[in-house]
């Protein structure tokens, strides 16, 4: 293994460590244990990325209203709310450390 395979295994081994990641690994463990909610999730997770990545910036108001709108209700679930901020606090993590990576490397 190259030194740089063996930190690699020592990062993703501390990152398993984190409370980001801890908990983003147990609230999708209990949201797993409902699979029709988990499916659910699973679409707005889809149709969010989708929205954002994909919507023309003139139509993005409308298209981010009736997003809002579809998925009130299934956001108002304290299981939805829980895993979605704890996969927000993981997400966060991980780009800050591949930023500081990437800024590290001077890499353009």
């Amino acid at each position: 293994m190259t030194k740089v395979q063996q930190a690699v295994e020592d990062l993703l081994s501390v990152i398993r460590q984190t409370e980001e990641y801890t908990e983003y690994r147990c609230q999708l463990e209990k949201l797993k244990m409902q699979p029709e909610l988990h499916r659910q999730v699973d679409a707005f997770r889809s149709e969010n990325f989708e929205l954002q990545s994909l919507t023309p910036e003139d139509q993005l108001l409308q298209k981010t209203e009736q997003f809002e709108e579809k998925y009130r209700v299934l956001r108002e679930n304290p299981l939805v709310m829980d895993f979605l901020e704890a996969e927000l606090a993981f997400c966060r993590m991980m780009q800050e450390t591949h930023l500081k990576i990437t800024e590290g490397l001077q890499f353009e």
